[in-house]
C-alpha cells in the first residue's frame, strides 16, 4: 500500500465521517432515550436537547472509555499479519465501518424506526474484518458475549420496567386514596432513585483515569444525598393543597405531575448512561484511525483525547436537535401510551441496564433496552396496551441490522482499497 497518501486527507475524511456517525446516532439512538420524556410531556424538545447535551457529554467523558476500547480492537484483531504489514487496511476498514453504520442508521431514522446503533457499528466492523483478514480475524468469543448482552438487555429492561411500574400501581395508583398513598410512598421512591443513580455512577468510575473513591465515602455521599432528596420530596408533597383534589381523576393528575420531576431526573440518568455507551460508536473507530496515522501502527494502549469525545458529543446533540423528532414520536407515542409514571419506570430501568453494561465494556443498544422497557410498562396494563404492529417492524429492523451493516461495510471497504 502507498504510504504517501496524504495523512491530512485521510484524517479529515475520518473526522467528517465520524461526525456523520455521531449525528445519525443522535437522530436515532439519543432520540430513543429522550422519547419517553417528550412523549409523556415531562420535557419539551428544547429542554430534552439541553439535558441530553449536558449529561451525554458527562457520561462519555467519565465512563465512555470502557466501550471505546472494545470497538477499537476488541471485535476485529488489528494485530493479524494482514493489518500489521499494511496498517492502512485497518484505517480503510474503520472508515468503511463508520460510513456503513451511519448510512443504515440514517435510512432507519427516515422511516422512524429505532434501531441499534451499537449493532450497526459492530456489524460493520465484522464486515470489513472478514473481507480484509478472514473469519479468524474476528474475536468470536467477544462477539458471543456482546450478542448475549443484545438479547438479554432488552428482556431485563422490560422485566425491570414492568416490575417498577407494577409497584407504582400497587402502592399508589390502585389504592383507595391514591394521592394520600403517593404522599407516603414518593419519598421512598425518591430515596431509592437517588441511591441507585449515585451508586451506579460511582461504581462506573472504577477502572477509569479517575482516582478510586473508597466504598465508605461512596456510601456516605449516596445515603446523605438520597435522604436530603427524600426530605425535599416529603415537604413538597405536604405543601400541596389537597383541597384542589376532589375526584380520583384529579388525584391521578396530581400524582403524574409529581412523577414528572422524577422522570426528568431519570432522563438525566438515561442521557448519562447513553453517553457512557454510545458515544464510543462514533469515536472508538476514529481513535484507532488517528492512532495509526500518528504511530504507523495501533498501540496496545490508546488514549482517547477529550476533543474526540467532544466531537462525538456535539454531533450527537446536533443529530437529536435536527432530526430526532422522527424517532421520538415512535418511542413516545406509537408503542404504548406514555405517562410520567410509565416514563419514569421505563427510563429508570433503561439507564440502570445500560450503565451496568458500560461498566462491563459491552456495547449494548440503548434503543433495544428502552424499547424493551417501554414494552414492559405497556404490558403492565395488559397486552392490548401495546401496538404489536409497531413492535414487529422494530424487531425486523433489529434482526437485519448486523448483516446489512456488515455487507455495506464490506462493499465500501473493497471500494476504498481499489480507489486509494
Amino acid at each position: 500500500m502507498d504510504f504517501t497518501i496524504p495523512v491530512i486527507l485521510i484524517g479529515g475524511s475520518t473526522l467528517a465521517i465520524a461526525f456523520y456517525v455521531a449525528w445519525s446516532i443522535g437522530a436515532n439512538d439519543l432520540a430513543n432515550s429522550m422519547g419517553t420524556s417528550v412523549g409523556s410531556k415531562a420535557l419539551t424538545i428544547r429542554k430534552a436537547i439541553i439535558i441530553a447535551g449536558i449529561f451525554e457529554f458527562m457520561g462519555a467523558v467519565l465512563v465512555g472509555s470502557h466501550v471505546t476500547t472494545t470497538l477499537q480492537k476488541g471485535i476485529v484483531n488489528p494485530y493479524t499479519p494482514v493489518f500489521t504489514s499494511d496498517p492502512y487496511l485497518y484505517i480503510y476498514g474503520m472508515l468503511a465501518a463508520l460510513l456503513a453504520a451511519a448510512i443504515w442508521i440514517s435510512i432507519s431514522t427516515y422511516f422512524s424506526l429505532p434501531i441499534s446503533t451499537s449493532q450497526s457499528i459492530v456489524g460493520a466492523i465484522i464486515g470489513f474484518g472478514i473481507i480484509a483478514a478472514g473469519v479468524s480475524a474476528v474475536s468470536w468469543g467477544k462477539m458471543i458475549e456482546i450478542g448475549e448482552s443484545w438479547i438479554l438487555s432488552p428482556i431485563i429492561g422490560a422485566a425491570l420496567a414492568f416490575f417498577i411500574f407494577l409497584i407504582i400501581k400497587k402502592v399508589i395508583l390502585d389504592t383507595n386514596k391514591p394521592f394520600q398513598s403517593a404522599k407516603k410512598s414518593l419519598p421512598f421512591f425518591t430515596f431509592t432513585l437517588f441511591s441507585v443513580i449515585l451508586f451506579s455512577i460511582f461504581k462506573s468510575l472504577e477502572c477509569t483515569s479517575f482516582p478510586v473513591i473508597p466504598l465508605y465515602i461512596v456510601l456516605t455521599i449516596t445515603i446523605i444525598v438520597s435522604i436530603i432528596s427524600a426530605i425535599i420530596t416529603y415537604i413538597l408533597l405536604n405543601r400541596y393543597k389537597t383541597t384542589k383534589i376532589k375526584t380520583d381523576t384529579e388525584a391521578y393528575h396530581a400524582i403524574e405531575h409529581f412523577f414528572i420531576y422524577l422522570q426528568i431526573i431519570t432522563a438525566c440518568f438515561v442521557a448519562f448512561a447513553h453517553g457512557s455507551n454510545d458515544v464510543a460508536n462514533a469515536i472508538g473507530p476514529l481513535a484507532a484511525v488517528i492512532d495509526i496515522l500518528q504511530n504507523g501502527t495501533l498501540q496496545s494502549v490508546i488514549i482517547c483525547p477529550i476533543w474526540l469525545i467532544a466531537l462525538g458529543g456535539v454531533g450527537i446533540i446536533v443529530g437529536l436537535a435536527t432530526w430526532g423528532h422522527k424517532v421520538i414520536v415512535t418511542i413516545g407515542e406509537k408503542i404504548t401510551e406514555i405517562t410520567p409514571t410509565r416514563g419514569f419506570s421505563a427510563e429508570f430501568s433503561t439507564a440502570l441496564v445500560v450503565l451496568v453494561c458500560s461498566r462491563l465494556g459491552l456495547p449494548v443498544s440503548t434503543s433495544q433496552v428502552l424499547v424493551g422497557s417501554v414494552i414492559g410498562v405497556g404490558l403492565a396494563k395488559g397486552i392490548a396496551a401495546v401496538d404489536l404492529k409497531v413492535i414487529k417492524k422494530i424487531f425486523i429492523c433489529w434482526v437485519i441490522t448486523v448483516p446489512v451493516s456488515a455487507f455495506t461495510a464490506a462493499i465500501i471497504f473493497l471500494g476504498l482499497t481499489l480507489i486509494l
